[in-house]
């Protein structure tokens, strides 16, 4: 891997700035491992992480998906079970999926919950939390709104948090997209990070922006306005 990335860094300027769609084309052209690479957005953010009002966590919608589909299950009750099924949920129920999933039963990407079940469900906390799935307002995984939040999390609806060093990583796609729709999604993700901004945050916010595929280098991105 040493070497693949050394003839990679000899035909990239690492030091420049590209356009999205410029990045994009060169994480393609570099992507020569023998599976197909996530690509990634890394962005750096001037935000103070150990105050709580600076705290980035929200959602984006990948225009053109994540390149994986993923497996949602929801606990609800009544009607909302059957609204959950009928928006495509891979998995539903009440009660006894939650003693499920509390035994280690763990078959899902994304766990949706509806506020009502919120407080039987809160002994997932213990074995959910740890792996990152435990449901969250703020991602918009506690909700009575099953149909629209289900489809979104099927066609590409992913969550994003800032890290302890102020950066958030968020996968765009695959390297075998086409190069549009991976532009596409990966000003998607950009947009969205910029959107959910601190009030609170002084200076400049995006501090900087690089995109990367599993195995290659990173390529840093030129806003297109100052964030």
């Amino acid at each position: 891997m040493g070497k693949r990335l050394e003839n990679i860094k000899k035909g990239v300027d690492l030091s420049k700035k590209y356009r999205v769609e410029e990045a994009v084309a060169i994480i393609k052209k570099n992507a020569s491992a023998k599976f197909d690479e996530t690509v990634e957005v890394h962005m750096k953010l001037g935000i103070d992480v150990k105050h709580s009002d600076q705290q980035v966590r929200s959602t984006v919608n990948l225009p053109h998906g994540t390149g994986k589909t993923k497996k949602v299950s929801v606990i609800a009750k009544g009607e909302k079970l059957k609204e959950a099924e009928a928006a495509g949920a891979d998995r539903v129920g009440g009660a006894e999926l939650i003693d499920t999933i509390f035994k280690g039963e763990i078959d899902f990407d994304v766990l949706v919950i509806t506020p009502d079940m919120m407080k039987d469900a809160a002994k997932l906390g213990k074995v959910l939390g740890p792996r990152g799935l435990m449901p969250n307002p703020k991602s918009g995984t506690v909700t009575f709104d099953l149909e629209k939040t289900v489809k979104e999390l099927k066609a590409g609806r992913i969550e994003f948090k800032a890290d302890p060093q102020g950066i958030v990583h968020v996968p765009a796609g695959k390297a075998s997209f086409p190069e549009k729709n991976l532009a596409d999604n990966v000003q998607s993700v950009i947009d969205a990070v910029v959107k959910v901004k601190p009030s609170s945050s002084k200076g400049v916010y995006v501090q900087s922006v690089y995109l990367s595929s599993t195995m290659g280098p990173g390529i840093q991105v030129e806003l297109a306005a100052k964030a």
